[in-house]
């Protein structure tokens, strides 16, 4: 295939070679070659500014991020067969990782697949194409995902946000085969099924695997508070683990039956009381009603998705997290989450200091967790790297 050239400005092709994969829209050489003439998910060959070929790239000429490198070997464009090849090499890393074939099997850029996203739930696939070039090439994505896994279906679930940006419709719609609305998926020993049509996401949170397996040696034989629960990563798998006693909190009656039914999948169905509503409103009403627990996990959303929305997005997370404080036994386990790609890790901490402070307790942190490998951190590419999850223990102060 004939591909156009996108020239980059003098100098514009450093941070390129030292690894990075985007190219911004101000870093292009609009003269020689201008962006206006390529279409979304056009590929072309990236030159430097002296004419030097960097790559294969998929555009998106109307955004900030203007195109994306696909493969550094100009003789290799995004088609069927640089997506067996990518998928395969991906598929060779899980199958290392995870003894059962529960995973995020593809992860965008940090796999060389920028704008795909595949979760693997046995031998169902969902998938997320959130690029115009991946939109474009959906029928060779396809073909590639059966022929190396011959999956028994795989769901288009392209619902999300990063959608728009790209001009792209959402929509959720069965790709290949039959999948049922509710599939099934065992983490960290513990078993569950997953909304993929209705829920969250791809239906699932792969991201917080390695997190929720170190709750084991807190929760056994503790009361355990679950917020933001949606359907019970944290809160049916702190039962499995022998918690006493989980209340889950969400807003969402579906995600809470989704909580029940895992629940009752495990044997674990008496132990589990889910809690409908608000989950700061049901902070209040917890701490009214003078409950408290010995381990309480705070997952929420994201608080901030766009950088604009720093300030406000660190005091939900201040307030949050100096709430589920108030509830904790005087020897209590806090294990505070955040999956806002724009709050650092030393943020996070210094708000859950700040919070201990203000309540006059004591906090030490006991272990920090991130995204799982089956979530791989691109090192040039921060964007990557977006969960943090920190456990902590605290005592009266004295």
């Amino acid at each position: 295939m004939s591909l156009p050239s996108l020239r980059l400005k003098a100098n514009a092709d450093r941070r390129l070679r030292a690894g990075h994969l985007w190219v911004y829209s101000n870093e292009v050489d609009v003269v020689a070659t201008p962006l206006n003439l390529f279409q979304p998910g056009d590929q072309a060959i990236l030159e430097a500014a002296g004419g030097k070929p960097l790559g294969v790239v998929a555009l998106s000429p109307n955004n900030l991020i203007c195109a994306r490198l696909v493969s550094r070997d100009i003789k290799h464009t995004l088609d069927k067969s640089l997506l067996v090849h990518r998928i395969n090499v991906a598929l060779s890393l899980r199958e290392r990782l995870f003894d059962k074939p529960f995973y995020r099997l593809v992860y965008g850029d940090s796999d060389l697949l920028p704008g795909l996203v595949v979760d693997r739930f046995g031998d169902h696939l969902v998938v997320q194409l959130a690029s115009t070039a991946m939109e474009r090439n959906k029928d060779a994505v396809l073909d590639a995902l059966v022929q190396v896994l011959k999956p028994r279906g795989v769901l288009w679930k392209n619902d999300s946000s990063a959608r728009d940006a790209e001009g792209l419709e959402r929509y959720v719609d069965t790709a290949f085969g039959v999948v049922p609305e509710w599939v099934a998926l065992e983490e960290n020993g513990v078993k569950f099924e997953a909304p993929v049509m209705e829920g969250q996401k791809t239906g699932w949170f792969y991201d917080h695997r390695m997190n929720r397996a170190r709750l084991a040696p807190y929760v056994k034989g503790k009361r355990v508070l679950d917020l933001f629960s949606y359907i019970g990563g944290w809160g049916v798998q702190a039962a499995a683990f022998g918690a006493s006693e989980v209340f889950c909190v969400d807003a969402s009656g579906f995600a809470l039956d989704g909580v029940e039914r895992n629940a009752t999948l495990n044997g674990v169905a008496e132990q589990v009381t889910c809690v409908e509503g608000d989950v700061f409103e049901a902070l209040k009403e917890l701490k009214a009603a003078e409950e408290r627990f010995d381990v309480v996990v705070a997952d929420p959303p994201a608080f901030i998705k766009r950088k604009k929305d720093l300030k406000n997005g660190e005091a939900a997370y201040r307030r949050l997290n100096e709430q589920a404080m108030r509830l904790l036994n005087k020897d209590g386990i806090l294990v505070s989450a955040s999956c806002s790609m724009h709050l650092p890790e030393d943020d996070l901490q210094n708000i859950l200091l700040g919070s201990a402070r203000h309540l006059d307790r004591n906090i030490i942190l006991l272990e920090r967790g991130g995204q799982g490998p089956d979530h791989p951190v691109h090192p040039a590419i921060s964007e990557t790297r977006y969960i943090k999850s920190l456990t902590c223990r605290l005592l009266p102060n004295s």
